[in-house]
């Protein structure tokens, strides 16, 4: 069975990206999100890696797209998510002049250098931000969901995770375009982006286009809602239960102190029906007591408190 993210990640890779603007944000997106750049022979490279075969098979056919031949470099088993994770590897003048063309290595009188910060020029437009975020999520996102239970271990949490933080730093900018806001955290080598509240994940995977992920986590999130107020209503139901209980308790307690000392004869005729109604069923509400002897669940309320308080007086709480 496909994890949350494997399903988001799947369903942008059936998702067409036909315009070349949109096609270079989104390869830029995954460089910088599960790649590397690479030198070699006064050219510039890059290096990519994905667990995802769908994945895989869909970058390599996008960069074959820019006359890119991406070659395997290698292939390990990685401990932590139990699959095999391929790289890729591309470095030679139509890669170095690719990475020029989507803002990743710049250039100068002193020769060219790595640009950390996003090309703004590469996203001049909705189309291009939504592809670039696509792009993100492919090579460095994830996002788990809450689990079926009431008393889950896990929460929302969406992520994508970057080489560097003015990257990221320019992709939480990015989000703010869409009225998304996320944080930014530092995790050992990397920059991470993140935000764990439903209704912005909601947000992130409408303007992915993700709509089978998005009808996903609504359905998540109405079942949750529902065991929720179950339980609420549950627990606020075991809570009055044992409000009536320990009342019960403390009023059959005062009418036996009065039965030892003064005696219940003792008391006028509202209290002493009182205490007989409560004795005669100690586990019947307040609300069903008030109604056997005709009052008000006031007035019984009032009776029972100065039962309480003859108790008190007699020097036995």
């Amino acid at each position: 069975m496909f994890s949350f993210t494997e399903e988001i990640k799947n369903e942008i890779t059936s998702l067409k990206t036909a315009a070349e603007g949109c096609r270079l944000a989104m390869l830029s997106a995954f460089i910088r999100t599960s790649g590397s750049i690479l030198s070699r022979s006064g050219n510039y490279g890059f290096e990519v890696v994905t667990e995802n075969e769908r994945t895989a098979e869909y970058f390599t056919e996008l960069f074959e797209g820019f006359g890119l031949r991406l070659s395997v470099s290698k292939a390990k088993f990685d401990v932590m998510s139990g699959r095999d994770k391929l790289a890729f590897q591309c470095v030679d003048c139509n890669s170095d002049s690719f990475l020029q063309k989507i803002g990743i290595v710049g250039e100068d009188s002193e020769g060219k250098f790595i640009k950390f910060g996003i090309d703004e020029s590469l996203l001049n437009g909705k189309d291009k931000k939504t592809a670039f975020l696509r792009g993100a999520f492919l090579g460095g996102g994830s996002c788990t969901l809450p689990e079926e239970g009431i008393y889950s271990r896990t929460g929302y949490h969406f992520e994508i995770v970057f080489s560097n933080k003015v990257t990221a730093a320019d992709f939480c900018d990015i989000l703010c375009g869409f009225e998304i806001l996320a944080k930014l955290v530092n995790r050992k080598d990397s920059a991470v982006v993140y935000v764990k509240s439903k209704e912005v994940i909601s947000d992130i995977l409408h303007v992915m286009n993700c709509s089978s992920s998005l009808d996903k986590l609504n359905r998540l999130v109405e079942h949750k809602d529902k065991q929720n107020n179950a339980n609420r209503v549950n627990n606020c139901s075991v809570s009055n239960i044992d409000k009536t209980v320990t009342a019960s308790v403390k009023l059959v307690q005062a009418i036996e102190v009065i039965t030892q000392t003064i005696g219940l004869q003792s008391l006028d005729k509202p209290l002493f029906e009182v205490a007989a109604c409560r004795l005669a069923d100690k586990n019947a509400s307040m609300q069903e007591l008030a109604e056997r002897l005709n009052i008000s669940k006031s007035c019984i309320n009032h009776r029972m408190r100065k039962i309480l308080e003859i108790a008190k007086s007699l020097g036995k709480d």
